[in-house]
């Protein structure tokens, strides 16, 4: 059995069983390999652009037994994928950005038809994700963060549903934090720092965004040299985020003390 990285351990997790999954940007199609492998999908895909990765998630899937049950394809984003063939898309380990604009042309294209969820693992511009998922209509069922090898990732678990609008407001709905901003700035500030993620308040969240203020707050002192009106609205717009982040941080739940 093959044994997976935290990671994507916590993908694999997300997926629902019995799913036909599709794996973007499969690498060695290891995902895909322990989905099958373990029994909880039939069969999957895994797509990859450079021949590379190809050619080794190709090796990676015929030692494992498994090229009758995974089909391995070179090709760009979701253009591998024929309308209707799986229920499940995992995309993992690139950047927000890149993975929005994979998922846009795929919707474009017509190659999100019958997918039912998306388990996406963006690298950074997690908002990108979460603003795409929520202009298309996808319920934002779940989020997790964990930290591995010293890096912290995100992952998003979402699912078509007929009443994805109304659900999304709920989720959106950022009066658990008990700050007096405005609504449009709360939005923001969900759809940046997870809205899944800041009503858990889990001690890797925290320690993501400290180390994000910690980034802005050494980018401001290599700033101080710096002469003119750019350089000091710059400086201003990154002290306001250390402001929100930490008035953000201060909001969350409090680690429970031990019991022993």
């Amino acid at each position: 059995m093959i044994k997976l990285s935290k990671r994507l351990q916590r993908i694999a997790d997300y997926v629902t069983a019995g799913a036909r999954v599709a794996d973007i940007g499969s690498d060695h199609a290891l995902l895909p390999a322990y989905l099958v492998q373990s029994g909880k999908c039939p069969s999957a895909i895994a797509g990859e652009l450079n021949a590379g990765p190809f050619f080794a998630a190709r090796k990676q899937t015929a030692d494992a037994g498994l090229s009758g049950v995974i089909s391995v394809r070179q090709g760009n984003g979701l253009a591998v994928l024929t309308p209707g063939e799986c229920d499940t898309i995992t995309i993992a380990g690139m950047g927000g950005s890149l993975m929005s604009a994979i998922l846009e042309d795929g919707y474009i294209n017509g190659k999100l038809s019958g997918v039912k969820e998306l388990v996406l693992q963006p690298n950074v511009g997690e908002d990108d994700v979460r603003t795409w998922l929520l202009d298309k209509g996808w319920l934002l069922k779940g989020e997790a963060i964990l930290e591995e090898d010293g890096k912290i990732y995100e992952v998003l678990h979402a699912q078509a549903h007929s009443e994805a609008n109304i659900r999304q407001a709920d989720i959106y709905d950022g009066a658990f934090l008990k700050l007096p901003y405005e609504n449009d700035l709360l939005h923001r500030v969900l759809l940046r720092m997870g809205p899944h993620l800041l009503r858990e308040g889990s001690p890797v969240l925290k320690a993501k965004w400290k180390s994000e203020r910690n980034k802005l707050e050494r980018i401001i002192a290599q700033m101080s040299d710096s002469e003119g009106a750019e350089a000091a609205l710059k400086a201003r717009q990154f002290r306001k985020e250390i402001e929100i982040i930490e008035e953000v941080l201060r909001c969350l739940p409090t680690d429970m003390p031990s019991s022993s």
